[in-house]
């Protein structure tokens, strides 16, 4: 493990960024000297519904006289509401488990103001408790007392990181409004590194410099004169992370600045490229301890797992019976690595492990029972999508199977859910890169994760209208791919009452009286849903009839009603939403109002929306369909997404009208 830390660079974080109005830079401020006009501060100027705000957020990167990386971190952050206060609960995570990092220095502080003075009190050491993430990953874990509203509380440390290249990426951005951050690297200049930033605006003020100084090495050699570039990045005033429906990761959207390392050039030696390359990271991977080691050691018990497999005439018998039986048999523990903590077999015999576990476990079953099959990093939702132009190993957080069928198909197993099929590429995957493992002949190679075909979703309604302002019937839902392992999931953990109340999406007008699921075990066919419902029409009065035809859909309410966009969006995969229902007229009324059949589509078609509507033998039928061609838009093409979303959301829920005779 310590060998990737050392010689890959730090991960890639995509960055977009929630405008801030222009405010003059607040500096930093001296640990333990403050302003009584922070103190005093009862909102956030530039963010007004604040609960907490960053004052500032300094960092300085260089290099020891080792040549290690050091971080000093200097943070305060200003207590606004009640709601605030948990922003007295700090944790930061590093690399100690294997003495790659470690964190010293740690001091913290709280401020209060009482009768117009100043109030100091200091962190108590005894409440600053080290814990163990797993075997690499450390963190320290600290609450401030007492805190308040208008409270301030500011921490500083100083962290030490065993490597050339490993600079830390550093957060403009956070999940609440920061009104100054400060990042200055002061870099030798032997060293060579790529920076990236997303910004959606320039720093507030970007510097640079050159400075020197001597150092001496532990033996007492002669002095060495370095020449070091400074830069400063500073950002004021950015306003915290918005979140949106659809939105990526939210690491894929801060403001953030990292680091490459791409050339050493020693002043007597060779220059060394540090470029890596995804055949480099792939080689390390298959030698590593933790990941490419684990796939050759035994697991008790394996032999019957295997020997059953190969009694199998196909590939697709054996891969779906030994998915299953990993899948059905380990318990995944919710921690996502793309290394193994415990180590396979000690997983295999707990029956639970991280993710790297229980998927490294999944691959050694299959390639001994004969299946072609490959280990691959990847990336989850979550975590953020991977930049193929950047080849580090952070990127990755999770391990799963890669298995090729033909040129135009493979599997992406992953056993950590109950609810995955090795059919499907897991959701949470998708639009983001893996890199596969074939160790044998040397390939490491990146693969683009995506589902080609739509989504299908299937709603067919038979239903009577009442005279008395009721409507009764059948619906049928048919769930296909990701849709029926979401759907099951649910029913299978909630029970089958509150999966009614999902159903109901919160109408208390609509009762299902009768719910049958079918195909529930049939990986392959779509999950049936049969109900049988009763609907109050709280619109109709003695003389007109008013319903929806736009029933059990998740295309009720639209998502895009704000005004702006601050990330892409990211529906994951194409759609095919396809409703048809048919509603019979009850005697003594007639049709009043009835929607027109119509076509809407994208500036771009890539997205169509159609309506058709017919009466017919005393019925109306309603269908419509919306088929999507495309899954990621850009934020810059929001607003002709708002504005179809808006019509089509108009034509959704567009009511028919009976009139009394």
């Amino acid at each position: 493990m310590k060998k990737i830390f050392t010689s890959l660079a730090v991960s890639l974080l995509a960055v977009t960024f929630a405008a801030a109005q222009e405010k003059v830079v607040t500096t930093t401020q001296a640990y333990g000297k403050i302003d009584k006009a922070d103190l005093s501060m009862k909102v956030c100027d530039f963010e007004k519904d604040a609960n907490a705000m960053v004052l500032f957020d300094k960092g300085d990167v260089y290099y020891d006289n080792d040549f290690n990386i050091i971080l000093e971190r200097h943070k305060r952050v200003k207590i606004l509401t009640e709601s605030g206060k948990k922003e007295a609960d700090v944790r930061i995570e590093y690399y100690g488990g294997n003495k790659f990092e470690y964190l010293t220095g740690l001091q913290g502080e709280i401020f209060n103001l009482n009768n117009d003075n100043v109030e100091i009190t200091k962190l108590d050491k005894k409440q600053i408790f080290t814990e163990v993430v797993d075997k690499s990953r450390l963190a320290l874990v600290f609450t401030f007392p007492n805190v308040k509203a208008g409270s301030v509380i500011e921490y500083k440390y100083k962290q030490t990181i065993n490597s050339l290249s490993a600079i830390p990426d550093w957060f403009f951005q956070e999940d609440i409004p920061v009104r100054h951050s400060e990042l200055v690297t002061t870099i030798p200049d032997y060293f060579y590194f790529r920076t990236q930033q997303r910004n959606s605006r320039p720093f507030t003020k970007y510097a640079t410099s050159v400075d020197s100084r001597s150092i001496t090495g532990g033996s007492g050699n002669t002095p060495l004169l370095l020449n070091e570039n400074k830069t400063r990045y500073v950002m004021s005033n950015v306003a915290s992370m918005v979140k949106e429906p659809y939105m990526t990761s939210e690491v894929d959207n801060l403001q953030c600045i990292y680091f490459q390392l791409s050339n050493f050039n020693p002043p007597a030696g060779f220059s060394q490229s540090y470029s890596n390359s995804w055949a480099k990271v792939g080689g390390i991977l298959a030698d590593d301890e933790d990941f490419g080691l684990q796939l050759r050691k035994k697991l008790t018990g394996e032999e019957t797992i295997i020997a059953k497999a190969k009694s199998f005439k196909t590939d697709e018998q054996k891969i779906a019976y030994v998915f299953n039986e990993v899948k059905n048999n380990m318990k995944w523990n919710s921690v996502d690595r793309w290394y193994t903590n415990d180590g396979t077999p000690k997983a295999w015999e707990k029956k639970t492990g991280n993710s790297a576990e229980v998927n490294l476990i999944l691959y050694r079953l299959l390639k001994q029972s004969g299946v072609k099959a490959y280990p691959m990093v990847v990336s989850t939702r979550e975590h953020g999508k991977v930049n193929p132009a950047y080849s580090f190993l952070y990127q990755f957080n999770r391990a799963v199977v890669y298995i090729p069928i033909d040129s135009t198909r493979r599997y992406i197993l992953d056993a950590t859910s109950k609810y995955n099929s090795y059919l499907e590429t897991p959701a949470n995957l998708l639009n983001s890169y893996g890199l596969f493992i074939d160790k044998e002949n040397k390939r490491y190679d990146i693969v683009f994760l995506q589902r080609e075909a739509p989504v299908r979703h299937v709603v067919m309604i038979n239903a009577d209208i009442l005279p008395d302002g009721k409507m009764s019937g059948l619906a049928q839902i048919s769930n296909f791919c990701y849709d029926r392992y979401a759907s099951i999931e649910n029913y299978k953990t909630n029970g089958e009452k509150k999966y009614i109340d999902y159903l109901r999406d919160n109408d208390n007008n609509l009762s299902i009286t009768a719910l049958k699921m079918d195909n529930i075990e049939a990986d392959s066919l779509p999950l049936t849903q049969q109900i049988k419902f009763n609907l109050n029409l709280t619109s109709s009065d003695k003389d007109y009839i008013i319903f929806n035809p736009n029933l059990f859909t998740s295309m009720k309410t639209n998502p895009f009603l704000s005004e702006n966009r601050f990330s892409d969006i990211d529906f994951g995969h194409t759609n095919n939403y396809n409703l048809t229902g048919i509603y019979k007229i009850p005697a003594g009324y007639k049709s009043d109002a009835l929607p027109k059949s119509i076509s809407i589509v994208m500036p771009d078609q890539s997205i169509i929306c159609r309506r058709m509507v017919i009466e017919q033998d005393g019925s109306i039928m309603v269908r419509y369909t919306i088929n999507y061609n495309k899954v990621i838009y850009g934020k810059e093409n929001y607003p002709d997404l708002q504005v179809f979303y808006k019509k089509m959301h108009e034509l959704l829920n567009e009511q028919v009208v009976l009139k009394k005779s």
